[in-house]
């Protein structure tokens, strides 16, 4: 019989970037109506779709061998796990989601220590409760199942909410006073999977690949030709290009330079390139960048 890794994938607001992000690192997941179990192109991969707020959990006590989850579940959940590695997306931007106290713009509330004795609600009740009693203040916190926001206009106090942006918090007109925890997906791993020598290796496979894709969507690749007299030129005004392949072409005289860039300086990049005297420059896309 065929080793098996065992991989929970988040089901819910993560789960579509994360499915893309594993197509890009190579591993193609199908998710049936039918089925609560997605499959992929991968016979020595079981995949399992669970909620985020589960997986360290699952991965904790030796069900899934490894998965991917926020480090604020981590936390709240106190799981004892294997952190691989740390993978900058999310459902809507390339930010960190940030847990944050939040309050009606209009409320009293100036600091965290003027809720002494009220009423706050969150969907990370122990991370709150930590947050409160690092900064000496007795509260009650109860759990949310639902539009929290909401409820900071009329049942509670204040709210511990996660956001992106902030941009919703804005709309429903409520105000940050503090920040409790940064979080980017990881890649944990269960101890007794992390040991065993196949499976981590197949587990550390799978976290350079998604590095690598994720890494790519950043940048992108450059090819030109130059004359070999304006080389020197070229390598000295563009930091950028440093560390570029170069190689000789038919023509004499006359190299090929290829490198990856950051895809936000192309359009400053590529003039300078034309007026260093480069022609024939090409862009294209990454799949993945390893290192």
């Amino acid at each position: 019989m065929s080793k098996k890794l065992k991989f929970g994938l988040p089901k819910g607001s993560l789960q579509d970037a994360t499915i893309e992000k594993m197509a890009k690192a190579g591993f193609n997941v199908s998710i049936s109506s039918r089925s609560y179990i997605p499959t992929v192109d991968d016979d020595e991969m079981e995949i399992r779709l669970i909620r985020a707020q589960e997986i360290s959990r699952y991965v904790e006590h030796g069900y899934l061998d490894c998965g991917i989850t926020g480090h604020d579940w981590v936390i709240e959940n106190g799981s004892d796990v294997q952190e691989v590695g740390e993978f900058l997306f999310s459902k809507a931007t390339r930010r960190p989601a940030r847990w944050v106290l939040c309050v009606p713009e209009n409320s009293p509330v100036k600091s965290v220590r003027d809720l002494k004795g009220k009423r706050i609600a969150t969907e990370v009740v122990n991370l709150t409760k930590k947050y409160l009693k690092k900064n000496g203040v007795k509260a009650d916190v109860e759990f949310s199942w639902g539009a929290t926001e909401m409820k900071a206009h009329e049942l509670v106090d204040a709210i511990v909410e996660v956001t992106e942006t902030g941009s919703s918090l804005r709309a429903n007109k409520l105000r940050i006073v503090d920040e409790l925890l940064v979080s980017t997906p990881r890649l944990i791993a269960n101890h007794n999977s992390w040991k065993d020598a196949w499976k981590r290796k197949k587990i550390e496979t799978l976290a350079m690949l998604l590095k690598g894709a994720i890494d790519a969507e950043a940048k992108v690749g450059l090819k030109m030709n130059i004359a070999e007299k304006n080389l020197t030129r070229l390598l000295k005004e563009l930091p950028a290009l440093r560390n570029p392949t170069i190689s000789s072409l038919s023509l004499k005289g006359w190299v090929a330079v290829e490198t990856i860039i950051d895809e936000h300086i192309v359009r400053e990049l590529i003039p300078q390139l034309k007026a260093a005297g480069a022609e024939g420059i090409i862009e294209y896309p990454l799949n993945k960048v390893v290192y």
